[in-house]
Formats: structure tokens, sequence, C-alpha cells
């Protein structure tokens, strides 16, 4: 099981970037923290079905949670 504290870090970073996505009428929901720190997210509304979210979730959302919580290796979008 993830460090709670950790997730809890995670959770917040997310919302830090949220309002950049909301402002483009998308939005992030957190779905799970794996124990190698893999991110699992769902991009959602308009960022959903972007053809740029790839990149909103690599080089946006990954690129700040990997900056600000170094035990984040990975973000990825769920299946």
């Amino acid at each position: 099981m993830a460090d709670k504290d950790l997730k809890t870090r995670v959770i917040e970073a997310l919302d830090q970037v949220r309002p950049s996505l909301q402002a483009d009428g998308g939005d992030i929901e957190f779905i799970s923290l794996e124990e190698d720190g893999t991110v699992v997210v769902q991009l959602q509304g308009a960022c959903g079905s972007c053809p740029m979210a790839t990149m909103t979730l690599k080089d946006g959302v990954e690129t700040y949670l990997k900056q600000n919580i170094p035990e984040v290796k990975e973000v990825v979008q769920a299946q």
C-alpha cells in the first residue's frame, strides 16, 4: 500500500494543476498511486478527448508532479 502522506501530497499537487485544465474545459481525477511511484489519473471533459491529452499529461502534469514530489516516477492515464 502506498504511503498515505505521499498520496495526500500527490492529490494536493493535482489540485494545483486543476485550474489550468478547467480553464480549457477539462479536469483531472486522481485514481491511484502505485507502489512503484506511478500516479494513475483520468483526464475529463475537454481534456479527455483532446488530441493533445498525452502532451498535457506528460509535459504538464507529470513534469509538475515529478518536480514537486521526487517519489513520483510516472503519470499515466487510467485505462
